[in-house]
C-alpha cells in the first residue's frame, strides 16, 4: 500500500502537460497580396506591400520571389520519464514571377500556417 502511494504521489509530482508555439518571418497577409495586379504591379509594388523577400531567384533576365511564413504548435505530456508529443507545423508560402522589366507575371500562394493547431497526441485530427 505505501509502494503505490508513493509511486501515485511521485507521479503527480512529476507529471506535467506543457505547450509552446514558434514561429519565423512575418505572416503573410491575404489582402496585401491580393491587392497586386498581375500584368500591371512591379517588383518595386511588391516590395512595398509585402516586404523583402526570403528568397530571389533568377530565372535568365526574368526572377521569382518567394516568401514563407511557418508555425508550428506543439503540446505534450510528460509523467516521470515518459513523454507524449504532438507538433503541428503549417506553413504560407507565396511565389511571384516577374518578367523581364520587372512587371509581375503570375502569383501562387498556399496559407495554410493559421490552421496550427495544439492537440495531445491521442487526439484525432480534424
Amino acid at each position: 500500500m505505501r509502494l503505490l502511494l508513493a509511486a501515485t504521489v511521485l507521479a503527480s509530482l512529476t507529471s506535467s502537460c506543457f505547450i509552446s508555439r514558434e514561429s519565423s518571418n512575418e505572416p503573410l497577409v491575404k489582402a496585401r497580396i491580393d491587392a497586386l495586379v498581375v500584368g500591371t504591379s512591379t517588383a518595386s509594388d511588391v516590395a512595398r506591400e509585402l516586404g523583402a523577400p526570403t528568397e530571389v531567384v533568377q530565372l535568365g533576365r526574368r526572377s521569382a520571389w518567394r516568401y514563407d511564413f511557418t508555425t508550428s504548435k506543439r503540446a505534450g505530456f510528460t509523467i516521470i520519464v515518459l513523454t507524449f508529443l504532438n507538433t503541428d507545423q503549417r506553413s504560407d508560402r507565396c511565389w511571384l514571377f516577374f518578367d523581364e522589366a520587372d512587371v509581375l507575371r503570375h502569383v501562387g500562394t498556399t496559407l495554410e500556417a493559421g490552421r496550427a493547431r495544439y492537440a495531445m497526441p491521442w487526439q484525432e485530427d480534424e
